[in-house]
């Protein structure tokens, strides 16, 4: 299914932050775009968090998602942050192995993880979402060395096939390594 975008209008108070957006998602994709156009907003109303001021989105399958902030319940290992969602334990272990957990990072409560571990538990959790047929990543790899945005992106590309993916980032490094389509957003300019 495609997630079709249509005419999109979003305000706050007197400053526009998207206006007429228009776009159609099969399959994955990067927006790239400086801070302030729009794309976090844009996330938040695929999510459903936020409501638009006119235009259309359809298409939307369960959303898993990655915010800006990790939200993870802190008093669970990463594993069991990431079962929340249905995930199955052993896939949960292997890929935070791949993603460079060892035995005491995996025994740990996320409270007492670092924030790059954090946000790759976060990550782990919406693409091992066993529901979620549409997927909404905002900054992925924050808290990222070269090395590991490498691994996450290779870990997201093999774990988002099939599914509508639309993931935000100011890392070009990372959309290239990605190798997905670019959609440059720019901010708009009210009159």
């Amino acid at each position: 299914m495609s997630i079709l975008v249509e005419h999109l209008e979003k305000r706050f108070g007197t400053r526009t932050v998207l206006h007429d957006l228009s776009m159609r998602v099969d399959g994955p994709m990067v927006i790239m775009g400086p801070s302030g156009c729009g794309k976090t907003t844009l996330l938040r109303i695929l999510m459903g968090l936020e409501n638009p001021d006119g235009g259309t989105v359809t298409g939307i399958d369960r959303v898993a998602a990655v915010f800006q902030e990790n939200r993870l319940c802190p008093q669970l290992t990463a594993a069991g942050n990431i079962v929340l969602t249905g995930g199955d334990p052993a896939a949960a272990e292997r890929e935070l192995r791949a993603l460079g957990f060892g035995d005491k990072d995996l025994a740990l409560p996320c409270a007492r993880l670092s924030g790059g571990q954090k946000r790759r538990a976060a990550l782990l959790r919406a693409l091992l979402c066993p529901a979620a047929g549409t997927l909404l990543l905002d900054e992925p790899f924050t808290g990222m060395d070269a090395e590991l945005v490498a691994q996450a992106a290779e870990t997201i590309r093999r774990l988002a096939a099939g599914r509508d993916t639309v993931l935000v980032t100011h890392d070009e490094n990372a959309a290239a390594l990605l190798g997905w389509p670019v959609m440059q957003m720019q901010p708009h300019q009210d009159n």
